[in-house]
């Protein structure tokens, strides 16, 4: 798996209309190393977005000119870069409609700085995601992957180069978000068994307690929209399953 990088060499856009909250958050990604280039509305964000050169941005909901979410449609229109949206209230429906738009995850305000620092990584080790080889016995060379020899997972009209992480449907190019993508291997790796919203939150979004399963539910909404709505089954009071044919 490839190293999380170097704060210095992070740049993270922060789109924040209140300055005090803006400069704070700003200072506080400063001190810890990352280079952090500020915006005060949805649509300055949107052209500091498109100038190019971030690696993650944070995005506050209650935007004037243009809001979050439609900030953050606008980017994944354009772009798998991690978004991460900060809200008020963890309960507001801003919240999901920020995730249905193709936020990554998301933060309450006033979040404590370890707390977004931790997010962060975890954004960026979702976009520089690499699956580690399978070891192999006796000193062989690493095998590629389950499936074909090159790596490939096929399941139905979707097939998964584990290798080149790319996925295709029917033959045509889907594009993932990072952590569309490593949801999908997490489903990939144990085709027909039932994974847990628990397991998923641990495994794909890194989250070490009870996190807010609507992150899960929505992600996999999303999913499902890209690669077929039947590919991934619900089961009900136990969480999600890749289907094999």
């Amino acid at each position: 798996m490839s190293a999380i990088p170097v704060p210095e060499t992070v740049s993270v856009l922060l789109v924040e209309d209140d300055a005090t909250i803006r400069r704070a958050v700003q200072l506080s990604l400063e001190r810890y190393g990352y280079r952090v280039t500020p915006a005060e509305d949805g649509l300055a964000g949107l052209e500091a977005f498109r100038a190019g050169g971030h690696d993650l941005l944070i995005v506050d909901v209650m935007l004037p000119e243009l809001d979050g979410i439609g900030l953050t449609r606008r980017v994944r229109e354009e772009s798998p870069v991690p978004v991460l949206i900060m809200s008020a209230r963890g309960d507001a429906l801003d919240v999901v409609a920020g995730l249905e738009a193709g936020a990554d995850d998301y933060v309450v305000k006033p979040v404590d700085t370890g707390v977004l620092v931790a997010r962060i990584r975890t954004l960026l080790r979702r976009a520089t995601f690499r699956p580690d080889p399978a070891p192999a016995p006796d000193g062989a060379a690493p095998a590629a992957s389950a499936g074909t020899p090159d790596g490939t997972l096929v399941f139905g009209d979707l097939s998964i180069d584990t290798l080149g992480l790319e996925v295709r449907r029917a033959g045509q190019p889907v594009q993932l978000t990072p952590t569309e993508l490593r949801l999908l291997l997490e489903f990939a790796a144990s085709p027909g068994a039932v994974l847990d919203r628990r397991r998923l939150l641990r495994e794909v979004w890194d989250y070490g307690w009870e996190g807010d399963t609507r992150v899960v539910d929505l992600c996999v909404l999303r999913l499902r929209k890209k690669i077929g709505a039947d590919r991934i089954e619900t089961v009900r009071g136990f969480g999600y399953k890749l289907v094999r044919g």
